[in-house]
């Protein structure tokens, strides 16, 4: 993930003056391989360190973005986080607090809205091609995309949950076209019947570690309900029985329906996609569908993500996202958890 961050910073016109990471060894070789001047240990002695610094980028398990990004957003910098934005809503509303105080920009890595393919689309919806956008689906489901077992990626006190939280960019992306509407209401479910079986690991994620905590869901599906009458289907999976990964936004506006989709041929493996982009209309009495090319973008985003957060902070370019629709996310997935352990619709 660093280097197509570091590719986008540079991209952007940022100088990158400093890299931290607490295990030993890690921050220097880091530096060394992407030609940075200085690596630390830790965030204190990076922020003491390197007082030019402006705005720092997280990159850590979840578990540790809420807090390295308040710590940081203290210390005077603008903060460009990995997602998800935090373990749950309650996280965010206090990012939110800390950047308000500090007066600094707060942008989360959901790098597939700076896809080529997604804001095509959006160009399309803010044009007003499309109108309101009534309902949608989201989905990224994998058949084995387990990332290693006993890791961070599968304790839940480090991760905040499997892959509702971590494979969330097309819930992201869904709310993202619909305008971001507030949630209402919240069904879901989770299911954990593969989370143990090794025949379900992914090709891409951390080792094993044998005797740590695998206690997430392996699937979630949910349906949501916005206060504006709009409607969201989702489904997200890291082990699930279907054909293959599947990325996917589909949506039906009052004007044309929409997709933007990523087929892949191995579940993980970003050069394996097939990337499409779709428009549906009537016209003349015809159903009409539209192929919408766009320039291929095998890092999914990232480079172009990252740039959008020097670009933002410099007023260059308006944020590809807020603290304020990121909280509006995790209130979804948050809601979604607690439907399932209770068998309840959830009223946010």
């Amino acid at each position: 993930m660093f280097q197509y961050l570091a590719a986008g910073f540079r991209q952007a016109g940022a100088e990158i003056v400093a890299v931290a990471d607490a295990a030993p060894g890690a921050a220097a070789r880091a530096a060394e391989k992407y030609g940075i001047a200085t690596s630390y240990e830790s965030v204190e002695a990076m922020l003491k360190g390197s007082p030019e610094i402006q705005a720092v980028s997280v990159i850590v398990p979840n578990k540790f973005h809420k807090p390295l990004t308040i710590q940081c957003l203290k210390a005077g910098k603008h903060v460009f986080s990995e997602k998800p934005p935090a373990l749950n809503a309650k996280e965010v509303k206090e990012i939110i607090a800390a950047a308000e105080k500090a007066g600094k920009k707060v942008l989360f890595n959901f790098n597939n809205r700076a896809r080529p393919e997604s804001q095509a689309m959006m160009k399309y919806i803010k044009d007003g091609v499309v109108g309101k956008i009534n309902s949608a689906q989201a989905k990224w489901i994998r058949r084995t995309g387990i990332p290693g077992f006993g890791g961070w990626f599968t304790t839940k006190d480090l991760s905040g949950g499997g892959p509702l939280i971590d494979l969330l960019h097309m819930v992201d992306l869904a709310m993202y076209f619909m305008g971001y509407p507030e949630p209402a209401h919240v069904l879901g479910q989770t299911f954990s019947d593969f989370i143990q079986d090794k025949q379900f690991k992914g090709p891409w994620g951390i080792p094993d570690r044998v005797g740590g905590t695998t206690d997430v869901e392996n699937a979630a599906h949910g349906f949501v309900t916005f206060k504006t009458g709009q409607v969201l289907s989702l489904q997200v999976s890291w082990a699930e029985m279907i054909k293959r990964e599947e990325v996917s936004v589909v949506f039906q506006g009052t004007k044309a329906g929409g997709k933007v989709e990523r087929l892949f041929g191995i579940d993980g493996l970003d050069n394996t996609a097939i990337d499409t982009c779709e428009l549906y209309v009537q016209e003349n009495g015809n159903s009409v569908n539209r192929s919408i090319t766009t320039t291929a973008c095998e890092d999914m985003g990232r480079i172009g993500s990252a740039a959008n957060f020097i670009e933002a902070i410099e007023g260059k370019a308006p944020a590809l996202n807020t603290p304020e629709q990121a909280l509006r996310l995790m209130q979804v997935i948050d809601a979604i958890y607690a439907s399932a352990k209770t068998g309840k619709p959830v009223a946010i």
